[in-house]
């Protein structure tokens, strides 16, 4: 992974020392609560429903073992809500029937970013010192910018892989940091890129999608789509270039923030997205970044194409690490016992099968520890989990570790010797759950619990399904399904993805969902990406559970077996349509007294 530089940081200490000058500026009545707004932002820094809410830059998703313990050491020392604050909370959510509001976590997300949910401003100066002193920050995970670049969670050791895309991401990553044009445009500004040849990243549903490709001779390039994004417009991007030369990319993306920069709407933040601009314009739009593209290459001598010297300087911070080349060859023992352990131990061979997946090095696996756990938020985890963890890393995996856009931790570099030990720790650690890619392997959102965005609670309907889904075998006879959870439209939890997507809306001061079916995330297990379809009408909070419920089992009666396997739920709903699953949410409906 990427080391900092005396540069770096220098870089990010002096911005920290910065940030502490605007809090005790604004805390003396020296800096306005207007001038202040923007300047914590720029940091990571939005005050939520009960308290502030820091978001930490994961770039493409990597994490150290030290990292991980400094973000643990975060989450026990300063994720400690004030007593007042606390108490009010505490009491709104008695009102609302819940109660659980945990402090001493962290939340990993969607983006791969991590965030905090109770450090007050009065900490937090000395929250970002001590990031800084692992190389972490909060800067342009808010704002109007070009926000965390993220990767495909297996960049550089998937065997799909015709290319790793952490190095480009990297270069953008510090192109695009503080970058002038970059930092106030019409709306925020995400870019994904991936180097397999499935796409891990879900690149559709963003501003700038990248997929490293090659073409006919064997050369390494971009196919480019622009204009992804869900929110209350979801928008699956336009392909804008099916091949790019890679040394142009940042050229390219440049006449792309240009085009936005001058034509994207700023009087509607609703309309502001790169998405509205590039659906409303069309071929016009696609014409407008080429010329400026065009204009970018040829007149002004394409000041960002990207050097091979420079490209090998920074594909040489994510060769593989010395732990994991040493050429460990597999031990015939170790096999043995691990395939003597998985046929009398069923929770080990669910595992070895649901969390296990092959590695391009074939001494090697990449292993997925799942956070999924009842009374465990999607996406938190404990101070105590973070430092299990960072253990596990340390022992098992080179030090290294990912975070998943499903918000989960991936192991990169596990020898294949080490799976029974790895196991057995992290059963220990409560880091075992073999559900990836099950029901209850979901995304969710923190919702009305945290965020004053939220229409609804996401936190309560997780914990319900969850609940209702607890038979492991029952969960492996469904088989896959993403279910995908959000509070409010702007789609945090990413439910326009989802194979069954929920949706938190307001009627009336009360919490309603929506429910959709038949989104992809553009992974083989979903094919292209697509947005799902609402069934109807939206369910009341104590109906949810059924009408998804009733959804699988609809999904049960239908499947047909499709050669040596059974067909998965997201193929069954696209061969029958929506109709039956809408007929059996409806009844659900039908047997309560509420009615929308």
């Amino acid at each position: 992974m990427y080391r900092y530089n005396e540069f770096d940081r220098a870089f990010v200490a002096n911005r920290a020392a910065q940030f502490r000058d605007q809090i005790e500026r604004w805390q003396d009545g020296t800096l306005s609560e207007d001038a202040f707004r923007p300047l914590r932002l720029q940091n990571g820094w939005y005050v939520q429903r009960h308290a502030p809410m820091l978001r930490v830059a994961v770039p493409y998703g990597e994490l150290s073992s030290a990292q991980l313990r400094v973000l643990a050491r975060i989450a026990r020392e300063y994720d400690e809500p004030e007593a007042e604050v606390y108490r009010s909370a505490l009491e709104a959510q008695r009102k609302l029937g819940t109660v659980r509001l945990p402090a001493h976590h962290a939340h990993f997300t969607t983006r791969t970013n991590v965030q905090f949910n109770w450090i007050p401003l009065s900490k937090a100066a000395d929250v970002m010192d001590l990031l800084a002193t692992v190389d972490m920050h909060g800067i342009q995970t808010s704002g109007n910018c070009i926000r965390n670049i993220s990767c495909d969670e297996r960049a550089g050791v998937a065997p799909d892989e015709i290319a790793d895309p952490r190095p480009f991401a990297e270069i953008m990553r510090q192109w695009t940091t503080l970058h002038p044009e970059f930092a106030f445009l019409p709306r925020k500004f995400k870019i994904a890129i991936t180097g397999a040849t499935e796409d891990r990243a879900a690149t559709g549903w963003h501003d700038v999608g990248l997929r490293l490709v090659q073409d006919a001779s064997g050369q390494l390039g971009f196919r480019v789509a622009v204009g992804g994004g869900m929110g209350r417009t979801p928008v699956i991007g336009v392909v804008l270039r099916e091949f790019l030369p890679w040394r142009q990319i940042m050229n390219y993306i440049e006449a792309v923030v240009r085009v936005y920069n001058q034509f994207g709407r700023r009087d509607n933040k609703y309309k502001a997205r790169i998405k509205i601009l590039a659906k409303a314009e069309g071929q016009r739009f696609i014409d407008e970044v080429e010329e400026e593209f065009r204009q970018i290459v040829e007149c002004d001598g394409g000041p960002h194409t990207i050097a091979q010297a420079e490209f090998d300087r920074m594909s040489k911070y994510f060769a593989v690490p010395p732990q994991a080349a040493a050429g460990r060859p597999v031990d015939p023992a170790a096999a043995a016992a691990l395939q003597i352990a998985a046929r009398q131990t069923p929770k080990l061979q669910r595992w070895l099968e649901r969390n296990v997946a092959p590695h391009k090095d074939p001494s090697m696996r990449i292993v997925t520890l799942s956070f999924k756990r009842l009374l465990q938020a999607p996406g938190d985890a404990s101070a105590e989990q973070l430092e299990r963890v960072a253990d596990l890393v340390d022992r098992f995996s080179a030090g290294e570790a990912r975070v998943t856009h499903t918000q989960n931790i991936v192991l990169p570099w596990v020898h294949a010797g080490d799976l029974l030990s790895l196991w057995q720790a992290a059963v220990d650690a409560q880091l075992a759950s073999a559900n990836v890619h099950l029901l209850t392997d979901m995304i969710s959102c923190p919702g009305g619990d945290f965020c004053a965005l939220a229409n609804a609670r996401s936190l309560p309907i997780a914990q319900s399904i969850m609940e209702r889904y607890q038979d492991i075998d029952e969960l492996n006879d469904i088989g896959e399904i993403d279910l995908h959870i959000s509070g409010c439209i702007n789609s945090c939890g990413h439910h326009h993805s989802g194979h069954i997507g929920i949706l938190g809306v307001d009627k009336d001061g009360a919490e309603w969902y929506q429910i959709t079916l038949g989104g992809a995330d553009g992974s083989a297990r979903s094919g292209d990406a697509r947005p799902g379809k609402v069934i109807g009408p939206s369910f009341a909070a104590h109906e949810v559970t059924d009408a998804v419920d009733a959804v699988i089992g609809c999904y049960l009666a239908l499947r047909e077996q499709k050669s040596e396997r059974r067909e998965t739920f997201i193929e069954t709903v696209r061969r029958v349509g929506l109709e039956p699953f809408k007929a059996a949410a409806d009844a659900v409906r039908a047997t309560t007294e509420y009615t929308v």
